[in-house]
């Protein structure tokens, strides 16, 4: 089991967004782009430091590349 804490659709979604190459993105962040490919297929996670630079490269803020919080309203009902 995977846990992983970022939405790698959100991530993905952001830098297209963002008019970034995935070569792009991981220039600004200071990673492979191998890993950015993974980050985004879900196959890798990013540490918290990743995050904040992904972040800081795709002009939003961290919790902005996390899932949508569960609902728990829907758990019970």
């Amino acid at each position: 089991m995977k846990a992983h804490y970022q939405d790698p659709a959100q991530i993905r979604r952001r830098r297209i967004e963002a008019g970034l190459t995935q070569e792009a993105l991981a220039k600004q962040a200071k990673v492979s782009k191998a890993h950015i490919s993974m980050i985004e297929r879900g196959a890798a996670g990013a540490s918290a430091p990743l995050l904040s630079r992904l972040a800081e490269a795709l002009k939003c803020e961290s919790a902005d590349l996390m899932p949508p919080p569960a609902n728990p309203a829907r758990a019970t009902a």
